[in-house]
Order: C-alpha cells, then structure tokens, then sequence
C-alpha cells in the first residue's frame, strides 16, 4: 500500500484590506441612500427600509474584524459596490490571469517548503468555490507558468473545493497515477458577495492556499504529515447558492438580481449541515478505531465562529481548549474552501511527532470532505 505525506503549504493575501468598521461606512451609506430613494414606498408599506450594520454585530455573529479583498475600491465605491478585476486579470500567454496568479504564489511557497522543484509535480488539481472562467482551465494555466509536466485540471465543490481537491490528489498517488500531487486552491468568493446585503456582505475574504501532497517514500521535506484516510460525503441542499451561470448572460433582467450573488438560509444551514458534520466525523474516527480524544487538532471549516464552536463542542463534549480547535476568521473572515487548510498552515508548528489532526471542510451541496493526518 502506497503511503501518502503532506509535505509543504502556502499561502498567498491579496494586499487590500478592509476591517468591519470600513466595510460598514460603505453598507451604511448604502442603506441611507436605498432609504432616500425609496421613502415612498418604505412609508407606504409596500418595502422595508434597510437597516444599519455595525462592527459589533458583523464580530459577534461571524467572529470576523477584516478580511483581504482582490480589490477593495470597487466595494467602496456606492454606485458598483463589487470588485473590479485586477490589473492582468484576463490572463494572456504572458500574463497569468489573477486567480492563477494567486494559485502561483502559494505553490512557490508550498513546494519551498517541501524541497521540491515545479518539474518534481505531477499532477495540479486546481480546485475554487469559484473559477474566474470556465476554459482553458485554470489548473492548466498555474502548470503552464508554474513549469510542471504531467496534467492538471479544475474542480469546484463550494467551501469543501480544498479538501476534495486534495482527497482526489491522495487517490492519484495511491492508484500510481501520480507521485506527487499539487492542490492549489485561489479562492476570490468575495466577487460572488452582495455588498448591499446587510445579513452577508461581510462573511468572504479572499486567499490563495496550496498544499504538496507526495508519495511517503519519496518525500523529503522537514515538515511531514501521513495521510492516514480520508473521507467524503455530498447530500444535495440549495440553502446555499448562487444562480449565476452560463445562462445568465442569455436570460435578460438576471445580471443584478439578488440570486446571482451568494445566498444562503442561515439558520437551515445550521440546522441542518451541523449535525451532518459531526455525524460524519464520528464516523470517520470509528472507522479508523479512533476517539475524538485522540486528535490534538481539528483544523475545521472557517465559516463562522457560531459553527466552528458548536461543532468542537459536539465532538468533544464539552468547550474546545485553546489550540483544539483554532479559528483564523479575525483576521480573514470566511475564505470559502481554504478556511481548514489556511487553519493547518497557521496552526500545525507546535504539534510533535505522533499527534493527529483532522481537516475538514464542508458547505455548500451540502459537501463534507475531510482527511486525518499525522506528524512524521
């Protein structure tokens, strides 16, 4: 049986930034304006006026202060309120388009870290909530610029797109299509957020991760973690969503109606894909003769603080200690499908040979992905 290591991360910021506070000038001014404009029908009855946000609210029920944005400027601006694309955003023979530019600058710093060359990688799964365009592949485009040989493609599974890229990655090692694996992982979902909503336009943040994965054998980065099994797990719910697509462009009056952004039914997420979550990682750890009394770390999901506790505390049974369970929302607010790994790149140093974690990811589907690891 072919064994299978993490052996180097990345991670790439986009350099604007904005805290709750800046971020609810712009909404508040919004829901002044929307207020002015539409006192008619708001006295009338016939609409509710917009309601302020605040800093305190956005802390208390996401557990986020800021996040880093591909651009800041077009969310500020009144009359877009979204990101504009980046300079070189298209992307053209000599120029990366910007989510493989992101993808690019993690892997430099993943295959850094585990000793290894662009020519060493076999295979790039590269892997989105949302993919900057449907072809050529985003994936293929990182390996033209990157330098890698073999193949690489694109996958998107909303917030679970990391883990499931790097269980496909694991099963490409194990089956010997591949010896070693690269995930890389850009995610811009803040492209996708309705800055005009009060109940969602502070959650995403974006960033890019990337994550080594290589046959045990062949590895030889200081930093190694065995995979010891993996699991994975769909059941289908549009509580999250988004409308927008193809068709969007051919279905008239569609570009700036609300379900072309992100939506979710909050409170039946909750409800629902928590127990989902603990149910499927208890049985992943019987499975594996395991008790969650034997990991040292669960690097979970990062969609909000709510949900990261309520899930650490089922499993555990009682509150999370600190480090059980670390959360990296403060300071990047939901990153979609790089929350765990962007947890296990900042949170695995103190960790010692033998220790256990698990990383897992789940959302919109709904999806749960997850693989248990060990430090080498």
């Amino acid at each position: 049986m072919v064994d299978v290591v993490i052996s180097g991360t990345g991670l790439y910021v986009p350099e604007d930034k904005i805290t709750n506070e800046e971020l609810v000038i712009a909404y508040n001014q919004h829901a002044d304006q929307f207020n002015t404009e539409h006192k008619a029908d708001i006295d009338a009855g016939l609409m509710p006026a917009k309601q302020h946000s605040s800093a305190e609210f956005i802390e208390k029920a996401s557990g986020i202060r800021q996040r880093h944005l591909v651009d800041v400027e077009g969310v500020m601006d009144l009359d877009r309120m979204m990101s504009k694309m980046p300079p070189g955003g298209h992307g053209d023979r000599d120029t990366p388009c910007f989510q493989a530019a992101m993808g690019l600058a993690a892997a430099n710093m993943a295959l850094e870290q585990a000793g290894l060359d662009p020519a060493d990688i076999d295979q790039i799964v590269c892997t989105s909530a949302v993919m900057q365009r449907s072809f050529p592949a985003i994936g293929i485009e990182v390996q033209h610029f990157l330098g890698t040989s073999g193949s690489a493609f694109d996958m998107v599974m909303g917030c679970s797109s990391a883990t499931y890229g790097l269980i496909a990655g694991v099963n490409a090692i194990k089956s010997g299509a591949a010896n070693r694996v690269l995930m890389v992982n850009p995610e811009i979902f803040s492209t996708m957020v309705n800055f005009r909503d009060r109940d969602s336009h502070f959650i995403f943040g974006d960033i890019a991760t990337a994550v080594v994965l290589e046959r045990a054998d062949l590895a030889k980065g200081d930093d190694q973690w065995l995979v010891h099994g993996t699991k994975q797990s769909t059941q289908f719910s549009d509580n999250i969503r988004s409308n927008y697509g193809p068709m969007t462009r051919i279905d008239d009056g569609t570009l700036f109606r609300d379900d072309m952004f992100f939506v979710q039914e909050g409170r039946k997420v909750f409800k629902e894909l928590l127990p989902l979550v603990t149910s499927f990682i208890s049985k992943q750890l019987d499975d594996a003769d395991m008790a969650v009394s034997d990991l040292s770390r669960m690097w979970l999901h990062q969609a909000n603080i709510n949900m990261n506790m309520y899930a650490a505390k089922k499993l555990l049974g009682r509150d999370p200690e600190p480090g059980e369970a670390p959360t990296v929302l403060e300071n990047y607010g939901n990153t979609a499908g790089a929350g765990s790994i962007v947890a296990f790149h900042h949170h695995r140093d103190d960790l010692t040979k033998g220790d256990k974690g698990l990383i897992c990811s789940f959302g919109a589907g709904y999806s749960i992905g997850s693989l248990m690891v060990e430090k080498l």
